[in-house]
């Protein structure tokens, strides 16, 4: 049987990896990604600077990046949540090998996590010092989210000390499978939005512009690399390959609803298990929840509560789909 206390320590990061993936969100959606202009610290400082002399010497030294020290205590705010998630996941890694020949002790997704933490921490550090590179941003993204659902699995995991049954048929787990993927790159597809700044360049609903099919530039839209030492921050991109961005994400928003949807739809009417028909129902629910602040977002010009819940939604129905999918595994 796992300690309970491995368990506990294993939900506590799982909610401290939601917490810093929200975080992460308000940081990159109220423009204070690069608060500070450095990594680990901020203006060379463990903390944003205070005091009088501290902040004239950080503007000598950061000319282009004057102190602005509400952005600043958003962003270290974010690096101290993120901190203190790798210390957990490491404690986690470091009780795993500890116990390793223990039967039901998982060993090797805490030993993994440590690893991807570590390129976390890497990928927090090139978004600041690469300028906010859209592709940097976006791998970031998706390393916080990959970091929450493994957390999640973990939890699940270690969390009962016997297996349940839950008398699903195994086709369900294909289609759960299924719609997990196509979140997973509808998550991506946001957060490429996001990073080129492409949120708001349709204005209306459900045409872009006041057209069905506005001119678009996909091969410029969706160019990953770009030249380094170019400060990103606003975005970069014309008007047409913003557009190609944002109708791609609002056509890949209608195939996550349909296949989503289709799965949660299968697995609760299907299961025999009360737990996979409940954890079914929370992911339609928060579907529903996700395509209505979406609208919310087009049509109220991107506020800050409702653009960084979405992002924290889009995290809930991660959680919710991964939970879906262990459970559809347990006979």
């Amino acid at each position: 049987m796992t300690s309970p206390g491995f368990q506990r320590l294993a939900l506590i990061a799982s909610i401290l990896a939601l917490c810093v993936v929200v975080l992460g969100a308000y940081v990159r959606l109220s423009h204070a990604g690069l608060g500070c202009p450095d990594w680990p610290g901020c203006y060379g400082q463990i903390s944003v600077p205070t005091e009088t002399t501290a902040i004239a010497s950080a503007n000598v030294a950061y000319p282009d990046r004057p102190v602005e020290a509400p952005k600043a205590w958003k962003e270290m705010i974010h690096r101290y949540f993120a901190g203190t998630l790798g210390l957990l996941v490491l404690a986690l890694a470091v009780w795993a090998w500890r116990r390793r020949k223990e039967p039901e002790q998982p060993v090797g997704l805490p030993v993994f996590l440590v690893g991807l933490i570590v390129l976390q921490a890497l990928l927090g550090m090139w978004t600041v010092t690469l300028l906010l590179k859209p592709v940097v941003v976006m791998a970031h993204l998706l390393g916080g989210m990959a970091t929450l659902a493994l957390l999640v699995w973990l939890t699940l995991r270690v969390g009962s000390s016997q297996k349940m049954v839950t008398g699903a048929p195994p086709v369900l787990i294909p289609a759960a499978s299924f719609a997990l993927i196509v979140l997973v790159m509808q998550i991506a597809l946001g957060g490429w939005t996001s990073a080129n700044y492409a949120a708001l360049v349709c204005y209306d609903l459900p045409t872009c512009q006041e057209a069905w099919w506005p001119p678009m530039d996909f091969a410029e839209g969706f160019k990953l690399w770009r030249e380094i030492g170019i400060d990103y921050e606003g975005g970069i991109l014309g008007n047409d390959a913003r557009v190609a961005i944002h109708v791609a994400h609002r056509i890949g928003a209608i195939i996550a609803f349909l296949v989503i949807g289709w799965a949660a739809s299968k697995s609760l009417a299907r299961s025999g298990s009360e737990t996979v028909r409940r954890t079914s129902m929370a992911v339609l629910g928060l579907l529903m929840l996700q395509i209505g602040l979406g609208i919310a977002n087009v049509l109220m010009s991107l506020p800050l509560p409702v653009a960084a819940a979405h992002n924290g939604v889009a995290a809930l129905l991660l959680i919710s789909l991964v939970t879906l999918n262990y459970r559809l595994r347990q006979r």
